[in-house]
C-alpha cells in the first residue's frame, strides 16, 4: 500500500494538471493537486475560437513563450481572470497538455459566448422600436454578453421612465437560433404599463405668489382633470420636475426673494397610477439693491458703466436679471468690454453689506490687456473660394478683437447661402501669454443650385419648363477645363436660366446674373436680366389654371401653366397676343450709416409691350414702352435667411419714368377722351398714342420684424407690413400696368402682365383686386398685414421643414379718396414651408378668409389652399 502511495505522489509532482472552469452563474475555482514549480513556457495553443486571432487572445493572457512562471501559480490565475474581465467567453480553461526538461507547454481553452442573430421587439410602436434600436446599439453578428443584455434593459427602462411610464417592465428572453452554430436571438417584451399622472399639486407656506401663478410657473408638472391645464402635459417625470422645482425657487429670486427655500416636497403614490405632490415653502424677505460701486475699472468711468448696467438703488434685488445685464445681453457691461479688445476681462458682483432689506454691491473689475487678433483659419469650404468667404469676415488679423464683430461675421456667412447656418461654429483660441487670440471659421458646405424640371399635359398641349439656379457661380473659371465640376463654381455669383412654352400658345424665356463683389474689393452688387414673354389668346383662356412656378431669382415672376381642362377655343384667339421683352441692369451697395446694416439699390430698366385685343388693360391694342429708374433703401439684420429668429427687414423704395406728358406737346385729354367714346377703330388709335411712353410713380414699403418666443430660439414670432401707392403726372396718363393685384398665394401669373402680385391667404388670386369701368383690374395702392407663428420640424442641411400659424388682413384700392387703411380683408390659418437645396423653398398653406371678397360680394371668402413655391410671404 505504501508503494502505490508513494508512485501516486511522484506521478503528480512530475505531471502536474491544472484547469480552470466556470459557468455563467459561479465564480472562478482553481484545482490542483501537488506542489508549485517553476517552469518556462514552451508554447501557447489556442483552441476552441474560430473568429479571433490566436496571437491577440494569446496576449490578452499576459503570458508569452519564453516567461518562466510557477505551475500551478499567480500567474495562471490571473490569465483566466483577464479572460472573464473581457467578457467575450462563457467558458475558461488553462492547462498544461506537456512538461518536459523545465519546460511547459499550454493550452488555453476558451468557449465564445453566442453572437446575435436578431432582436425582436413585442409591445412597442415602430417609431418606439426605431428610437430604442439606435440606442441599444446592439449589432447583428455581435456577441451576447450579460453587461449587454443588463445594460439594454436599464437604458429602456430608463427612456420610458422619462417618458412618464414609470412603471415600465422590460424582459429580455434569450434564444438559441437553430439555423447558426452559437447564435442566439433576443426577445425583448416590454410593458410600459399606463404614465404616472400628478392628480393633486399643493403649495403651503406661499403668499407673495398664489397657487395658480406658481402652478404655471412648474410648466410641466400639472395636475389632470382641470382644464387650464387642457394643453399642458399632465405626466410625473422626476427630472422634469426638480427642474419645475429650480423655477419656482426663480421665479421668487426674480422678485426680490433670495432668501426663498423649498422646506420640504413630498410625492405620495396613488392606487390608480397618480401622484399627489404637496410643496411647502419658506418665502423669507424681499431684498432691494442698494449702492453699486466699481472697483478696478480705468477704461469706462463707474457712472457710465452703471448707465450701462440699467440697475440702480432701490431696485428689487434680481440675481437673473444682474447677470444678463452684466454678462448676457448683447448690450450688457461685460460685452462693452469685449467689443473693445479686453477678451481677458472679467467682473465679479460681490455683496459687500446686507443690511435689513438691502444689499450693497462692489463689482470688482478686472480689464487685463486688450486682445489683437493674431490668425484667422477657415476651415470647411470645400467648394467656396477662400476669398469668398474672407472678405465677408469682419475680423481682421491685426485688429482689436470684437465680440460683436464676431457675431456679425457668423450673420454674414450664413446671409452668403452656401453653408449650413446651423453649424457655422467659430472657435475663440485666446493666447494670454502674448495678448492674442487665434479664431477659426468652422464651416459646413451645403447644396444651394436649384433646378426646376416639369411637363404637363392638357388640351391636346404639351407644356414644359426648365429652370436652372446656380448660386456660386465662377465667370472667371468658364474657360478652365478643371474647375467644370459639372460646372464652375466657387466665387458667390449667381446665374438664373428659366425657359417654359407650349408652342406657339405661349413662350417664357428668362436670363439673369448677378455679381455680389463687383471688381472683387467692396461689396458693391451688379445685376444683369432680360427675360421674353410672348401669350396668346389660347393661353389666356386658361387663366384661372395660371401660376408663377418661377421665384426668388431676382427679377420679377414669370409663370408658367398648372393644370389644363379642355377648354374649348377658336383661330381668332391664336392671333390675340401680348408680348413683354425686357433688360434691367441694377447696382447695388452696402452703407455704412446711419449703420452698417444699410444698403441701396438703384435700377434701370425698360419694357416693350405689344399688345392685341387683350382685355386686361385699357390699353388692350398698340405697343407701349415702358423706361423706368428703381431707388431701394433697406436694411437687414435678420440672423438666418432660411429660418429667421431674430432680426428685422424693413425696404422703402421708389420706382418712376420720366414725366413724358410734361414734355410733350400733346393733347393727352382729348386723347383720353376718344379712348371711351371713339368708335374701335378711333379708340385704338387713341390708345396707341396715349400710351405709347408709359409714365408714373410707384412707392412701395414693407418690414417684418423676427423675435424669438422661447429660450431655444426655436418659436419664433414674425410680425409684418406692407404699403404701395402708384401715382400718376398726369391725370389723363395713367399707367396701364403696374397695379397692385392683391389676394391669393402671390404667385399668380398676372405678374407677367406687367402687374405686382401681392398674396393674401384666405382668400382667391386677385380678388380682393378693384376694376375700373373697363373691366381692367386697377388696384393703385394696397396695405397689407402679416402676424405669423413659425416653429421648426427639422433643421437639417438636407431639408429645413417649419410649420406655421397666421393672422392676415389686407384690401387694395383704385382712388386715393377711397382709402380706408383700416377697411381691411381678414383671414388665419396654418402652413408649412419645406426647403429642400436642389428645388429651394415648396409650401402649403391653408386659410379661410373671413369676409366677402369683390367676385362674391355677398359671402365670406371661407376655407382656401394656396401653394408656395420660391417664395416668402
Amino acid at each position: 500500500m505504501l508503494k502505490h502511495f508513494t508512485l501516486f505522489l511522484i506521478i503528480l509532482i512530475i505531471s502536474p494538471v491544472f484547469t480552470f472552469a466556470q459557468s455563467q452563474e459561479s465564480e472562478p475555482v482553481i484545482s490542483y493537486s501537488g506542489s508549485p514549480r517553476k517552469y518556462e513556457i514552451a508554447e501557447i495553443e489556442v483552441t476552441g475560437i474560430q473568429n479571433y486571432d490566436p496571437k491577440i487572445l494569446v496576449n490578452l493572457s499576459g503570458l508569452a513563450v519564453g516567461q518562466k512562471l510557477n505551475v500551478p501559480g499567480e500567474e495562471i490565475s490571473e490569465a483566466i481572470r483577464k479572460y472573464w474581465e473581457h467578457g467575450l467567453f462563457s467558458s475558461v480553461k488553462i492547462k498544461a497538455s506537456k512538461i518536459e526538461s523545465g519546460k511547459v507547454w499550454l493550452e488555453i481553452e476558451l468557449l465564445e459566448r453566442p453572437r446575435l442573430s436578431d432582436i425582436n421587439y413585442y409591445g412597442l410602436k415602430k417609431s418606439e422600436i426605431e428610437t430604442i434600436s439606435e440606442k441599444v446599439a446592439m449589432m447583428k453578428g455581435s456577441q451576447v454578453t450579460p453587461h449587454l443584455i443588463t445594460r439594454s434593459e436599464k437604458y429602456i427602462t430608463d427612456y420610458f421612465v422619462g417618458k412618464g411610464f414609470y412603471n415600465t417592465e422590460v424582459r429580455v428572453v434569450q434564444k438559441d437560433d437553430t439555423t447558426k452554430a452559437n447564435n442566439v436571438y433576443l426577445d425583448i417584451t416590454v410593458d410600459k404599463k399606463e404614465k404616472v399622472k400628478v392628480k393633486n399639486l399643493e403649495f403651503t407656506g406661499n403668499t407673495v405668489f398664489n397657487d395658480s401663478k406658481l402652478n404655471r410657473t412648474m410648466k410641466k408638472t400639472n395636475e389632470k382633470g382641470k382644464i387650464k391645464n387642457f394643453f399642458r402635459t399632465k405626466k410625473f417625470i422626476d427630472e422634469t420636475y426638480k427642474e419645475d422645482l429650480i423655477a419656482v425657487i426663480d421665479k421668487y429670486n426674480e422678485h426680490g426673494y433670495r432668501d426663498m427655500v423649498i422646506d420640504y416636497d413630498s410625492i405620495t403614490r396613488n392606487d390608480d397610477n397618480t401622484v399627489d405632490i404637496k410643496i411647502n415653502i419658506e418665502e423669507g424677505r424681499k431684498y432691494y439693491l442698494g449702492h453699486i460701486a466699481w472697483i478696478g475699472n480705468s477704461i469706462y468711468p463707474g457712472e457710465y458703466l452703471g448707465a450701462v448696467l440699467r440697475l440702480k438703488k432701490g431696485d428689487v434685488f434680481n440675481q437673473k436679471l444682474l447677470d444678463e445685464r452684466l454678462f448676457v445681453d448683447d448690450d450688457a457691461v461685460h460685452n462693452l468690454y469685449m467689443n473693445n479688445g479686453y477678451l481677458f476681462s472679467n467682473i465679479q458682483p460681490v455683496e459687500v453689506q446686507v443690511y435689513g432689506d438691502t444689499i450693497d454691491l462692489e463689482m470688482r473689475v478686472y480689464e487685463g490687456k486688450q486682445a489683437t487678433i493674431n490668425n484667422i483659419v477657415i476651415n470647411g469650404n470645400t467648394k467656396t473660394h477662400e476669398h469668398v468667404v474672407r472678405r465677408e469676415v469682419r475680423t481682421k488679423p491685426g485688429q482689436l478683437f470684437s465680440k460683436q464683430e464676431l457675431i456679425r461675421t457668423i450673420r454674414e456667412l450664413s446671409q452668403l447661402g452656401h453653408f449650413n447656418p446651423e453649424n457655422i461654429q467659430p472657435d475663440v483660441q485666446p493666447n494670454p501669454e502674448d495678448g492674442t487670440v487665434d479664431l477659426v471659421y468652422n464651416l459646413e458646405e451645403k447644396a444651394n443650385d436649384q433646378i426646376e424640371l416639369s411637363g404637363g399635359w392638357g388640351a391636346g398641349m404639351f407644356v414644359g419648363s426648365l429652370g436652372l439656379k446656380f448660386s456660386n457661380f465662377s465667370v472667371r473659371n468658364i474657360f478652365n477645363k478643371e474647375a467644370w465640376r459639372p460646372l464652375p463654381t466657387g466665387d458667390g455669383q449667381t446665374l438664373s436660366l428659366r425657359a417654359q412654352t407650349n408652342g406657339k400658345f405661349y413662350q417664357s424665356y428668362s436670363f439673369s446674373f448677378t455679381e455680389p463683389w463687383l471688381g472683387g474689393k467692396r461689396p458693391n452688387s451688379l445685376t444683369v436680366s432680360a427675360y421674353r414673354s410672348i401669350q396668346s389668346g389660347v393661353s389666356d383662356s386658361y387663366s384661372n389654371n395660371f401660376y408663377s412656378g418661377y421665384g426668388g431669382y431676382g427679377y420679377g415672376g414669370y409663370g408658367g401653366y398648372g393644370g389644363y381642362q379642355n377648354i374649348q377655343f377658336d383661330e381668332s384667339q391664336i392671333d390675340q397676343h401680348m408680348k413683354i421683352s425686357g433688360l434691367s441692369i441694377g447696382f447695388g451697395k452696402r452703407l455704412t450709416w446711419p449703420d452698417d446694416w444699410f444698403s441701396i439699390y438703384a435700377e434701370m430698366s425698360y419694357q416693350h409691350y405689344d399688345l392685341k385685343d387683350w382685355r386686361y388693360f385699357i390699353m388692350q391694342n398698340g405697343v407701349s414702352q415702358n423706361l423706368h429708374f428703381k431707388l431701394m433703401l433697406s436694411r437687414n439684420s435678420i440672423d438666418n435667411p432660411l429660418y429667421t429668429r431674430r432680426g428685422s427687414n424693413f425696404t422703402i423704395g421708389v420706382e418712376f419714368t420720366p414725366p413724358y406728358s410734361a414734355w410733350i406737346d400733346k393733347d393727352y385729354k382729348g386723347l383720353y377722351n376718344y379712348t371711351i367714346t371713339g368708335d374701335e377703330e378711333t379708340s385704338k388709335k387713341a390708345q396707341e398714342q396715349l400710351y405709347d411712353l408709359i409714365e408714373y410713380h410707384k412707392w412701395t414699403t414693407q418690414g417684418s420684424v423676427f423675435t424669438p418666443l422661447d429660450k431655444a430660439e426655436k418659436l419664433v414670432l414674425m410680425g409684418k407690413f406692407e404699403m404701395g401707392f402708384l401715382g400718376y403726372y398726369n391725370e389723363y396718363v395713367r399707367s396701364p400696368y403696374e397695379k397692385f393685384m392683391l389676394g391669393g398665394d402671390g404667385m399668380s401669373g398676372y405678374s407677367m402682365y406687367g402687374s405686382q402680385t401681392v398674396g393674401l391667404r384666405g382668400y382667391e388670386n386677385s380678388s380682393l383686386t378693384p376694376r375700373n369701368q373697363y373691366g381692367s383690374y386697377d388696384g393703385n395702392m394696397y396695405n397689407k398685414l402679416t402676424l405669423e407663428m413659425r416653429y421648426p420640424l427639422t433643421l437639417q442641411p438636407s431639408a429645413q421643414v417649419y410649420a406655421l400659424a397666421f393672422l392676415e388682413a389686407g384690401n387694395a384700392w383704385s382712388d386715393f379718396q377711397d382709402y380706408s387703411p383700416f377697411d381691411l380683408k381678414r383671414s388665419a390659418g396654418v402652413g408649412v414651408r419645406i426647403f429642400l437645396p436642389i428645388f429651394g423653398l415648396m409650401g402649403i398653406d391653408w386659410g379661410y378668409g373671413f369676409d366677402s371678397d369683390l367676385t362674391n360680394p355677398n359671402q365670406v371668402s371661407g376655407s382656401q389652399f394656396h401653394f408656395v413655391i420660391g417664395q416668402q410671404f
